[in-house]
């Protein structure tokens, strides 16, 4: 089964368990790769289902953020809820010895030296930790690796 195929499976459930806040957010994940198919004209897969899923949980961490700020918990509250239910879709995330490990073997792979190279490192870090770890904390462990 396909990621899209259990994303509406889940959504049936939903509807069957009349669960609103659950539906919502499942509806809203559908809208979203159905615009980029629409948008980009091609039928997303499973990679591009998940990349469509981390960017919608980068939004919402941000809208925490400034939710929290703006003294408005119970909208971080509410969007904290989506971001636990859009991560049950997305894979395990490395644990931070993964990504280390991750790090230290492509910048042997690539030969890097200094943080001039932190593009060849960073793009090979990605491809094996794409949907499985956040790339700005990804990309602060590479810098702080190739400045030492």
């Amino acid at each position: 089964m396909t990621l899209k195929e259990r994303i509406t499976e889940d959504m049936k459930a939903a509807m069957r368990a009349s669960d609103k806040e659950r539906l919502s957010t499942i509806r809203m994940v559908q809208a979203a790769i159905k615009q980029r198919e629409v948008d980009e004209r091609i039928v997303l897969d499973d990679a591009q289902v998940i990349a469509v899923l981390e960017k919608m949980v980068k939004q919402r961490r941000e809208s925490v953020v400034a939710f929290e700020q703006g003294g408005r918990q119970d909208l971080a509250d509410r969007e904290l809820a989506e971001i636990a239910l859009l991560q049950v879709y997305l894979p395990a995330q490395l644990s931070a010895a993964e990504v280390d490990a991750l790090i230290k073997e492509a910048i042997a792979a690539t030969g890097a030296a200094s943080v001039k190279d932190m593009g060849k490192v960073m793009a090979a870090v990605k491809a094996k930790a794409a949907g499985r770890a956040d790339m700005g904390a990804v990309s602060a462990r590479i810098k702080a690796a190739l400045s030492a």
